[in-house]
C-alpha cells in the first residue's frame, strides 16, 4: 500500500504505477537519501518533536540499512514509488512504528531537492578530480614536447609555427575555466533546503541550521516554495558539463585529424583505437570519434532540462521527476570521457619529423618575414605586401620562403639582408615570440609550472 494512499479508494492504475515510479533510475540517490534522512532524524530528536528514543532507533535503522546497501546485501522493494519510499517502508519493515515518525515536519518535495544537491556536489567533486587528471596527462606530455615544432592553425590552414606543447597547454587553459564553473556551480548547489517542507515550509519548530551542519552544506535556503523547485543548480552544472564536453570534443576532433594519414601527427596506441569488419589496414580512433558523439547527447541532456522548466508554476509539479535522467545521463557520460581522453593522450606516439616537415610546407615562417622587415623600418602593411608577394613567388615556383636566395628576396625589397635567414627559422620564429601567452620555450616552463603549482595546490 502507497504511503499516501488514506486518501484515495481504489488503486493506481498498474500500467499509470509504472508510468510515474521513479525507483528505477532515483535509486542511485539511496546514501544520499538514506545520510538526508539520519541528518532529518537526529534534529527532529534533539528538537523533542520525537522521542530520544524514537530518534535513536531510526538512526540506528538507517544505518543498518545503508551498511546492508554498502555490503551488496539489500534488496529493494521495486513496487516502491521511488527510493524516498522504498528507504521510509523498509525502515518501517525493520523497526517498526518508529519508523512512521521519520517524515514528520518533510516532504518528498524538500526531500528530493535535498538529495539531488547532495548528489550533485558529490560528482561535482568526482568531475573536477577527473578533470585535474586530464590537465596531469596534457602537463605531462607537454614536458616532453617544448622544443617539439608545429605548425599552428586559423582555418584549418597553416599559419605560424608553435610547439606541440603549446598547443596541448591551450586545452589545460579550458580544463581550468571548466574546473572554475563546477566549483562556482557547488557553491550554489551547497544550499540546503530540508525544512522547507511541501512548499509552505512546517509547523514544527525544525532546526534547520543542525541540519546543514550536519549535512556539511554552506547556508540554507531563504523561501521555501523557491527551495523546493528550484533546479538552477542542476542547470548550471550541466551548463559546466556540456562546455567540458565540447573542449573534450575539440580535443577529440583534432586527435581524429593528427592520426590520419594526411596529417600523422600522433599514432594512438592500440589500446585506444579499432578495426575494421572488412578493411585490414585500417586503424580507427573510435574513442575520439565517440567523445564528438557524446557531447551532442549531453548537450540533449541540457536542453531537455532547460525546458522542461521552461513554463512550470510555483511551486513543485511531477514534471521535475524528469531532471533526474537528463542529469544523471550527462554526469556518467562526461566522468567517461575525461578518463579516455586522458589515456588517448598518455599512451599516444608522437611524430615529430611529421610536425617539423608540415611547418616547412605551408610558408609558417611568412610573419615572421614581415615583421622583421618591419624591424628593419619599413612600415607593417608595405612588409606584408612585400612578404605576400614572396610566398606567390614561391608558390609558384615550388619553394619555401627559406629556400630563396639573398637574390631572390632583395628582388621583392632591397632591405632583406643575410640576418633574414636566422630570422625566419623555425626555432626563431618560435623562441623569439616571448611575450607572456606565447609559445617560446622559456615561458612554456614557467607555465608548465605554474599549472603544476594549481594542481599541487588542490584548487
Amino acid at each position: 500500500m502507497k504511503l499516501w494512499a488514506g486518501r484515495f479508494s481504489k488503486s493506481t492504475d498498474a500500467f499509470a504505477d509504472h508510468f510515474q515510479s521513479s525507483l528505477s533510475f532515483d535509486k542511485r540517490l539511496i546514501v544520499h537519501d538514506i545520510k538526508g534522512s539520519i541528518a532529518h532524524a537526529h534534529m527532529l530528536a534533539a528538537q523533542n518533536i520525537i522521542s530520544e528514543e524514537d530518534g535513536r532507533e531510526i538512526e540506528d535503522g538507517l544505518s543498518g540499512i545503508l551498511e546492508d546497501y554498502e555490503d551488496g546485501r539489500l534488496e529493494l522493494d521495486d513496487s516502491a514509488e521511488d527510493i524516498h519510499m522504498a528507504v521510509e517502508a523498509l525502515l518501517t519493515k525493520r523497526i517498526g512504528e518508529a519508523g512512521k515518525k521519520l517524515h514528520t515536519g518533510r516532504s518528498r518535495n524538500d526531500q528530493v531537492a535535498l538529495d539531488m544537491r547532495l548528489y550533485a556536489m558529490s560528482e561535482i567533486e568526482e568531475i573536477v578530480a577527473l578533470s585535474k587528471e586530464l590537465m596531469r596527462a596534457l602537463l605531462d606530455l607537454s614536458k616532453k614536447h617544448t622544443d617539439t615544432v608545429m605548425p599552428g592553425y586559423t582555418h584549418l590552414q597553416r599559419a605560424q609555427p608553435v610547439t606541440f606543447a603549446h598547443h596541448l597547454l591551450a586545452y589545460v587553459e579550458m580544463l581550468k575555466r571548466d574546473i572554475d564553473r563546477l566549483l562556482d556551480a557547488k557553491r550554489r548547489t551547497s544550499v540546503m533546503p530540508l525544512g522547507s517542507g511541501a512548499l509552505a515550509a512546517s509547523t514544527y519548530p525544525l532546526n534547520r541550521e543542525l541540519v546543514r551542519e550536519l549535512l556539511d552544506f554552506d547556508a540554507i535556503s531563504y523561501n521555501s516554495m523557491d527551495a523546493v523547485s528550484d533546479r538552477d543548480f542542476l542547470i548550471e552544472l550541466l551548463s559546466a558539463i556540456s562546455m567540458i564536453m565540447m573542449h573534450l570534443s575539440r580535443l577529440c576532433e583534432e586527435i581524429a585529424l593528427w592520426s590520419s594519414w594526411e596529417f600523422k601527427f600522433i599514432e594512438l596506441d592500440d589500446a585506444y583505437s579499432t578495426g575494421s569488419s572488412i578493411m585490414p589496414q585500417k586503424k580507427n580512433p573510435d574513442m575520439a570519434e565517440l567523445v564528438r558523439g557524446k557531447t551532442g547527447r549531453v548537450y540533449g541532456s541540457l536542453m531537455a532540462l532547460l525546458t522542461v522548466m521552461k513554463g512550470l508554476p510555483l511551486s513543485y509539479n511531477k514534471d521535475m521527476q524528469e531532471d533526474k535522467e537528463s542529469a544523471f545521463d550527462a554526469i556518467d557520460t562526461v566522468k567517461m570521457c575525461l578518463p579516455i581522453v586522458a589515456g588517448m593522450l598518455s599512451t599516444a606516439t608522437v611524430i615529430k619529423a611529421n610536425m617539423r616537415k608540415a611547418c616547412g610546407a605551408g610558408f609558417v615562417n611568412a610573419t615572421d618575414a614581415a615583421d622583421w622587415l618591419a624591424k628593419k623600418g619599413v612600415p607593417f602593411r608595405d612588409a606584408h605586401e612585400i612578404t605576400g608577394k614572396l610566398v606567390l613567388y614561391c608558390s609558384q615556383n615550388g619553394k619555401a620562403l627559406e629556400d630563396l636566395s639573398l637574390e631572390e628576396f632583395r628582388q621583392a625589397s632591397p632591405v632583406f639582408d643575410e640576418s633574414v635567414y636566422e630570422a625566419i627559422s623555425l626555432e626563431a620564429c618560435v623562441s623569439s615570440r616571448k611575450v607572456p601567452g606565447g609559445p617560446s620555450k622559456a615561458y612554456i616552463e614557467k607555465l608548465i609550472d605554474w599549472n603544476e603549482a594549481y594542481l599541487g595546490n588542490g584548487n
